[in-house]
């Protein structure tokens, strides 16, 4: 939402709370006749109606304040507001509470313990996914837009973060919605922070013909012509071992942005089998031959 949406927005719980607490303050300090004696409850009821005004008033600053810092960072999930309104309305209801039964409602809670117990191993399904939901939206792992791996589960960007579920969209434009509690019990990588740029790494197996000073050279010219990918910080090779079938090679360079991560991987495996080939230092195909055992035994033995 836009500032001038959020400040129309402010507009009609303003007037409310204005017109409660007007109306609090006469009936304080002027006296109405009219009322035959029931001017108490309609004190309370007004009381009431100023307390719940105030809680959607304050909501509506919390959530024009979260969605104008988030304009010069990334996006406050749409969790954090809702928490934030829902304690706000919370302490309206018990304040309002507290004034209509007195102490009354706290023993008529105290007394109903079991009723409560049945109700939550009823909803501990519901209440495990809003907890976690809370607890993600408090620590916030990721935020909305962020590209995250979350371990066992998708791999995607973050479209939405709810109470219950969180709403992720994969490269493929697969939409899945994850339930909180599955979410907070995995690994969660995230690729867009604390900043979007990020290292990623090829393995490159070569023939042990190939020296390892060719070798790199030959992979950091390739690299250099590359277009999708970052040159400060500049690419690099590592050796990542030394084994029988040819040394391993590690080609380390720097994405602005998670979503590049295929097109950057098969624009520097072609550029650098390209250079290959071309210097001629492509490790020769080995080829394999699968043969009968039948036709190999009924083959003439080789004469001497």
């Amino acid at each position: 939402m836009t500032t001038r949406q959020h400040v129309r927005g402010l507009v009609w719980p303003a007037i409310f709370v204005l017109l409660s607490f007007a109306l609090v303050i006469t009936l304080l300090e002027v006296e109405v006749p009219a009322l035959n004696g029931y001017d108490e409850n309609l004190l309370l009821g007004v009381t009431a109606l100023a307390y719940f005004a105030t809680a959607w008033f304050v909501s509506r600053i919390f959530a024009l304040a979260l969605d104008h810092a988030s304009a010069r960072r990334r996006p406050f999930p749409r969790l954090l507001k809702d928490l934030i309104a829902a304690l706000l309305f919370l302490f309206a209801f018990a304040a309002t509470g507290a004034m209509f039964m007195g102490q009354g409602a706290i023993g008529a809670v105290a007394g109903s313990g079991l009723i409560l117990a049945m109700l939550g191993f009823a909803i501990r399904n519901v209440v495990a996914d809003t907890l976690s939901g809370v607890a993600l939206g408090v620590e916030g792992p990721f935020r909305i837009g962020d590209w995250v791996d979350i371990d066992g589960l998708a791999r995607g960007k973050v479209i939405e973060i709810g109470w219950r579920t969180t709403r992720v969209m994969t490269r493929d434009s697969a939409y899945l919605i994850l339930p909180n509690s599955q979410i907070a019990r995995q690994r969660i990588t995230n690729y867009s922070a604390p900043r979007p740029q990020y290292r990623a790494q090829l393995s490159i197996l070569l023939d042990h013909s190939i020296p390892i000073a060719t070798a790199r050279a030959i992979m950091l010219g390739a690299v250099k012509d590359a277009k999708l990918i970052m040159h400060d910080p500049a690419p690099d090779v590592r050796v990542v071992s030394y084994e029988e079938g040819g040394i391993a090679y590690a080609v380390r360079y720097w994405l602005t942005r998670f979503d590049r991560d295929v097109d950057c991987r098969d624009e520097v495996y072609g550029l650098i089998d390209s250079a290959l080939r071309k210097h001629g230092n492509v490790a020769p195909r080995r080829r394999v031959e699968l043969v009968d055992a039948a036709s190999l035994a009924a083959e003439p033995p080789s004469t001497p």
